[in-house]
């Protein structure tokens, strides 16, 4: 088992930025791949970024490239998402995600493990 909390959601005004971060206890961190996915009121839960167990391949939905960054802290178990130039379409729920695995991917399927999510809010 593994447990994931969110933190860093809250309210931003366009063009802000803000950083998730997902901390992850319970199993062997570097095991598993992490992912980031988002769902906004009505809309389907969404993919939003992925990191593999070693770190060294990122993978971003088309809607957040160039804007978000997602990293791990190996040493802290923690996988962090930085979002810069939010923008109001960027209003969800995020959700923490792991999977036992080394590949990241985009598929929600495809992960085991959820946290409860963390609320973000862009105003325009």
């Amino acid at each position: 088992q593994v447990q994931l909390v969110e933190s860093g959601g809250g309210l931003v005004q366009a063009g802000g930025s803000l950083r998730l971060s997902c901390a992850a206890s319970g199993r062997t961190f570097i095991d598993y791949t992490m992912g980031w996915f988002r769902q906004a009121p009505g809309k389907e839960r969404e993919f939003v970024a992925a990191v593999s167990s070693s770190g060294r391949t990122r993978s971003y939905a088309d809607s957040v490239k160039g804007r978000f960054t997602i990293a791990r802290d190996i040493a802290k178990n923690t996988v962090n998402l930085q979002m810069n130039s939010l923008k109001p379409e960027d209003t969800a729920a995020y959700y923490c995600a792991a999977r036992l695995a080394s590949s990241a991917t985009d598929s929600s399927a495809a992960y085991s493990y959820w946290g409860r999510g963390t609320q973000v809010t862009v105003s325009s």
